[in-house]
């Protein structure tokens, strides 16, 4: 039986558009195609609607952190194996076991960094609200320099702290991560004890880093480093439009916008 993977289709769909804005930022709405120019980058401000890029050279993968796996622990191997995950094409969707596909799950942190939609910044006195495009997900970092919470309760996308390292650098720290989150698409679980570092670098006016680092002393055996992402700045007026996990993807299926089978039998 060969199958075709839903989301390797739609990005293939995504990419063979012709509009160059569309096919660039995935999904949205752009109010406006005025010339982006670039320029130095505001102090201590990631504002703005920022969609991943990926210049010639640099790791892409739609399932994992890195070309190379992971160090495990014995824990770490043993969820590993129990995984079937959809996203590297092992298994179909009738045979997953991908919380996000099977149980419309958030895909928690870092996992969310996956879904191949923009997602905006917005900075208030207290905290940097992240809006993800993908199931309306919205994220809240605190930078008023307060603790941890004691005893806090597991989140989807854990509890984040963080703080500016000179005008251009924001690190931020997470925990309390909700354990039946996967750390990417192809199934590394992780226990209570992840802790997840990012740290958000503007380069300029119109490019964003990401650095990302795992540690969690149950699964890793070692700490996690990701390869870095990019982000480019959509235009000023671009709006995020509406992805959700109640199968949006799987009606344009059901329509027909991918042509009449999605598998075929291949005896």
């Amino acid at each position: 039986m060969h199958r075709v993977n839903i989301w390797i289709v739609v990005g293939l769909v995504t990419v063979g558009l012709s509009s160059t804005a569309i096919a660039q930022y995935t999904s949205g709405q752009p109010t406006t195609q005025e010339q982006m120019v670039n320029g130095p980058a505001p102090a201590r401000d990631l504002t703005g609607v920022w969609t991943k890029i990926y210049p010639p050279g640099t790791f892409r993968s739609l399932a994992t952190w890195t070309p190379e796996p992971p160090e495990l622990t014995a824990w770490g191997q043993e969820r590993l194996a129990t995984a079937k995950n959809s996203n590297a094409g092992a298994y179909g969707l009738e045979e997953t076991n991908d919380p996000v596909l099977t149980r419309c799950y958030p895909p928690g942190l870092p996992r969310i960094y996956f879904h191949p939609y923009p997602f905006e910044i917005i900075h208030t006195p207290k905290e940097m609200v992240m809006l993800y495009e993908y199931d309306h997900t919205i994220r809240r970092v605190y930078t008023d320099d307060r603790d941890y919470p004691e005893n806090a309760a597991a989140l989807w996308l854990g509890y984040s702290v963080g703080h500016w390292e000179g005008d251009n650098t924001l690190v931020v720290t997470s925990s309390d991560i909700d354990e039946r989150t996967w750390m990417d698409r192809s199934g590394y679980h992780h226990s209570d004890q992840l802790k997840v570092t990012e740290i958000f670098t503007r380069v300029d006016k119109l490019n964003l880093t990401i650095d990302v680092t795992m540690e969690d002393p149950i699964a890793l055996a070692e700490p996690w480093v990701a390869e870095t992402m990019r982000y480019e700045l959509a235009p000023p007026h671009w709006e995020l439009s509406e992805i959700s996990c109640a199968g949006d993807y799987l009606n344009w299926v059901d329509y027909g916008a991918f042509g009449s089978n999605l598998e075929e039998g291949d005896e």
